[in-house]
C-alpha cells in the first residue's frame, strides 16, 4: 500500500482496487480498474450522510496527481469524475488520446 501525503492521507488499496481516505463520517473511496497504463476511475463511494464536495474534490486531485506522477492516463467513468474534469481543465492532459470531455 502507498500513502500519499498532500492535503489528506490517501491509501492505494490495490487489493480492493480503490483509493481510500478517512473522514469523520467514515471512509471516502474512489474505485478503479487498471489496464495498459490507463487507470479507469469507475466509482466514488461516500458515507450515507456525507455531503462535503470539497473533500471529494481534494481526494480526486490527489488521485490525479498520483496518476500523473506514475505517468498513467486517466479514463473517468463515474459522472462526478467526468464533471470534475470539466471544472478542472488542467487535468485534461491526463486523458488518453481520443477521449474528449
Amino acid at each position: 500500500m502507498e500513502t500519499i501525503e498532500k492535503t489528506m492521507e490517501i491509501k492505494d488499496n490495490t487489493f480492493a482496487r480503490q483509493f481510500e481516505t478517512t473522514v469523520p463520517e467514515g471512509m471516502l473511496t474512489v474505485e478503479y480498474s487498471f489496464q495498459e497504463k490507463k487507470i479507469f476511475l469507475t466509482k466514488i463511494n461516500t458515507p450515507d450522510s456525507f455531503q462535503n464536495e470539497e473533500k471529494i474534490n481534494t481526494l480526486l486531485k490527489n488521485v490525479l496527481d498520483l496518476s500523473s506522477e506514475k505517468n498513467y492516463r486517466v479514463v473517468p467513468i463515474h459522472p462526478k469524475i467526468v464533471l470534475f474534469f470539466k471544472k478542472n481543465p488542467k487535468y485534461k492532459e491526463l486523458l488518453p488520446p481520443g477521449i474528449r470531455i
